[in-house]
């Protein structure tokens, strides 16, 4: 049976990709800081769900528990970090940006790495992340927000990078959706805001398929080379 962990599976995009692992035949370890969430989605499939609650932040708990995890799965084929953070910070609260770095570089990175150094032992394995869309410009309304997503995209072409090196059935997928109906789509004048079951199946078939680099939904690749084109005088006042 094929083992998967999803970091961030209390709600939204986490949440649907672990229902589609287990209806996949999946056997999967679901984490997130709320214990009741998790407790939620195991009692929907309790033999294929096993739930270890942790705070992606407190790095000094999150090798430990995704150790315990492992052990209580059997082991790991494919992990994905789902958990992320990220708010409308036009006043530059400290705090505000403070939170949203602990979550999505300092928990990511810890979380990255030692996926990766699990499955370089291993010889296999397949590390996927949520980043965004966000990620490919600075933006003035969520500057940490933008700036974390950017650093996890690099750092995961850095990690494939490592996986080409040493020759192993390593791989390495960054899913950049756009706006997605979840509590992290904030402000004012959204567009294309797609359901979540809709890009949770986009991003499951992309995992299937082993994709280096996802835009989800798929029209959301048109807005990405419209923002890597759009020139900077014309970006900055936007």
């Amino acid at each position: 049976m094929k083992k998967a962990i999803v970091i961030g599976a209390t709600s939204g995009i986490g949440k649907e990709i672990a229902r589609l692992l287990v209806n996949d035949g999946y056997k999967v370890g679901i984490t997130g800081r709320r214990t009741e969430l998790l407790q939620e989605l195991k009692n929907e499939s309790p033999n294929s769900f096993f739930a270890k609650p942790f705070d992606v932040t407190n790095t000094k708990d999150v090798i430990e528990r995704l150790e315990e995890l492992t052990i209580e799965i059997g082991g790991i084929d494919l992990l994905i970090i789902s958990s992320g953070t990220g708010d409308i910070n036009e006043s530059l609260a400290f705090e505000i940006e403070k939170c949203t770095i602990e979550t999505n570089v300092l928990g990511f990175t810890c979380i990255a790495d030692w996926a990766f150094n699990y499955f370089e032992k291993q010889k296999s394995g397949h590390l996927v992340a949520i980043t965004s869309i966000g990620g490919l410009r600075g933006s003035r309304q969520a500057p940490a927000y933008n700036a974390t997503k950017a650093y996890q995209i690099n750092y995961l072409e850095g990690l494939r990078q490592k996986a080409k090196k040493f020759n192993q059935a390593i791989f390495i997928t960054d899913v950049r959706p756009g706006l997605v109906a979840t509590a992290m789509a904030k402000g004012e004048g959204l567009f294309w805001v797609m359901p979540v079951e809709k890009t949770a199946m986009q991003i499951y078939k992309a995992i299937i398929c082993k994709k280096q680099v996802a835009y989800v939904t798929k029209r959301w690749r048109l807005i990405a080379a419209l923002l890597k084109l759009l020139p900077r005088q014309i970006y900055d006042k936007m």
